[in-house]
């Protein structure tokens, strides 16, 4: 078995190293390794195959109190190693012999429930614990039959949660940890009230976690109406990644399309991704930058499933040099 082989790192199906730079933001830690934590050898195993050598910050903070049960609220810009931070966490203290639900991950998008399913079972493939993604615009009849057989990490848009307790098809009496991933957007008004009809399903003695970039108002009543003495970690001095630098155009409405043909024209853009605030400029804009002669996808919310998977992935394996998008693309 693992734990009784002591070369047991010689080997492991290691990752072509990442020799990318590397900013202060992903490096700037203490000095802890994995194994300082007395994770389980099989998570260590899945922690280094997926290529994680050191604990980021946010993951030096958040593992060692996370493991202790206790509730944490943690702020920490996105590309820092968030999902690391609560994944191995949760991915230690589940119990592959019990077939119940045993954690619960919200996140807002299906893309973001993907991405973080794929982490969760890159990292558990040598436990056997079994993971399920369930979201809005999937099949109900597929989530019926996975819940049929054993489950212990479900992740999943609050809706399509709350619609399975609903029916009996998930039960949470035993789910003692919850995640809110992307805090802001699940604590925003398209959630807000999902939320207490999902807690209130869980037991009494459950782990709360909150992780995001940025906190609304409404943590606060939150914290107070479902947290007990949450441990806080702010690694936020600004909101930029260091190495990422902003600039700000001030131009009026009418300017705007002006001045996006302008930046085209000037600057040498490999590949670009610009936001609107709604999905109907989103379709507009796309058209109008495909009609300067600029490839152009959109995307946003309202678009069939399908559809969306297609044009995310097109644009990742660079078919299309632009992609117009609502907010949804970067949750």
């Amino acid at each position: 078995t693992p734990k009784d082989d002591l070369n047991w790192k010689s080997k492991l199906n290691l990752p072509e190293k990442d020799n990318r730079a590397r900013t202060s933001d992903v490096t700037g830690t203490s000095g802890h390794d994995f194994e300082d934590y007395c994770l389980k050898r099989e998570l260590l195993m899945g922690i280094y195959e997926k290529g994680w050598e050191k604990p980021s910050p946010i993951q030096e903070h958040s593992i060692p109190i996370s493991l202790t049960g206790r509730d944490v609220i943690a702020r920490a810009k996105n590309g820092t190693g968030k999902t690391g931070a609560y994944t191995i966490p949760i991915v230690e203290r589940i119990d592959p012999k019990k077939n119940v639900i045993q954690a619960l991950i919200l996140v807002p998008t299906r893309e973001l429930a993907l991405q973080t399913s794929a982490i969760c079972m890159e990292l558990s493939k040598h436990l056997n614990l079994r993971v399920m993604v369930t979201t809005g615009g999937t099949s109900l009849r597929e989530d019926i039959t996975r819940l049929q057989d054993i489950v212990h990490i479900v992740i999943a848009t609050p809706g399509r949660i709350l619609d399975l307790v609903n029916k009996n098809l998930a039960k949470l009496d035993s789910c003692r940890v919850i995640i809110l991933d992307e805090a802001d957007k699940l604590l925003s008004q398209d959630f807000n009230h999902l939320l207490d009809d999902v807690i209130h399903h869980l037991p009494k003695d459950r782990q709360v976690m909150l992780y995001s970039a940025t906190f609304p108002l409404t943590v606060d009543e939150f914290i107070k109406k479902h947290m007990k003495n949450p441990y806080e970690i702010n690694l936020m001095e600004e909101l930029t990644l260091k190495g990422i630098t902003q600039y700000y155009a001030f131009v009026q409405e009418r300017q705007k399309v002006h001045c996006l043909n302008t930046l085209f024209s000037k600057l040498q853009i490999n590949q670009s991704i610009i936001f609107c605030n709604s999905t109907q400029r989103v379709e507009l804009l796309a058209k109008k930058i495909t009609d300067l002669g600029y490839s152009c996808y959109y995307i946003h919310s309202k678009m069939r499933q399908e559809h969306r998977n297609r044009v995310f992935h097109d644009f990742r394996n660079g078919l299309c040099r632009n992609l117009v998008c609502s907010d949804l693309f970067t949750r």
